[in-house]
């Protein structure tokens, strides 16, 4: 049984294939391209739950409200999030205690204690003009060391059956990512093209859990240009398709 998300999606990868490309993150609107190892996303994630812990006394059992696109610095904050014994609550949540917000959907904000604020800058630049009471991500983050220790191992909210996305325990996560990538045959050999979106629980084990929970890789496109797909797809040496529905 499952006691951490994080650790159960990510600690099979570390001990295979530490510094293979995990996520890369294309966006056709701006030509951004960034390859993550899964040494990388696991750093970011520790670095993101020991900044919940650590600068807003996030405990286990807490509840995040994200609302951010798919992308890999998402997927690093999720992953944080789960790491801190967090339940990802996906849309705006005024119960929640913190929320995370990309910086063009600050106005949707939920009415929380916290909110950080994520440019989804590559060079990693602050929100710009952040409205006081926000925190800035990216300025945040980089200070927070790259291992995150858990809290005992049975504290409440630790275990298989605490929530982890909109009311899902870790087991139910699981077990549905697991599901998803058996229908379609994914291994750790997989390297899958996506441009879906992960705003609801479905979404998001369909198009990130399920890829990393059997080691495969993910390149994730935003903004995509239907031109540049074949080629991307020969390039980045693509064996499976999960597109972004009509």
């Amino acid at each position: 049984m499952a006691s951490n998300l994080t650790q159960t999606l990510l600690d099979p990868i570390l001990a295979a294939d530490p510094a293979g490309p995990r996520i890369t993150f294309y966006d056709d609107a701006t030509g951004e391209r960034v390859e993550v190892s899964a040494v990388t996303l696991a750093n970011w994630a520790a670095k993101t739950a020991n900044l919940l812990r650590d600068e807003f006394g996030f405990e286990v059992g807490g509840r995040v409200s994200v609302l951010l696109p798919a992308h890999w610095q998402t997927a690093a904050a999720l992953l944080g999030i789960w790491w801190a014994g967090g339940e990802v609550i996906l849309g705006a949540d005024d119960s929640a205690d913190v929320a995370m917000v990309s910086g063009d959907r600050l106005d949707e904000a939920p009415d929380t204690d916290e909110v950080l604020a994520f440019s989804l800058d590559a060079f990693g630049k602050a929100v710009p003009d952040l409205p006081i009471g926000m925190t800035d991500y990216a300025t945040s983050v980089r200070v927070h060391g790259d291992q995150f220790r858990v809290a005992g191992s049975g504290s409440a909210g630790s275990g298989s059956a605490a929530a982890a996305l909109d009311g899902r325990s870790v087991d139910e996560v699981l077990a549905a990512a697991r599901e998803r990538a058996d229908a379609r045959a994914w291994t750790a050999s997989d390297r899958v093209m996506s441009s879906a979106s992960w705003t609801t629980a479905d979404e998001l084990i369909d198009g990130l859990i399920s890829v990393i929970v059997v080691g495969a890789s993910l390149v994730q496109v935003a903004h995509p240009d239907e031109e540049k797909s074949q080629r991307r797809a020969e390039t980045e040496k693509v064996t499976g398709n999960l597109a972004q529905p009509g």
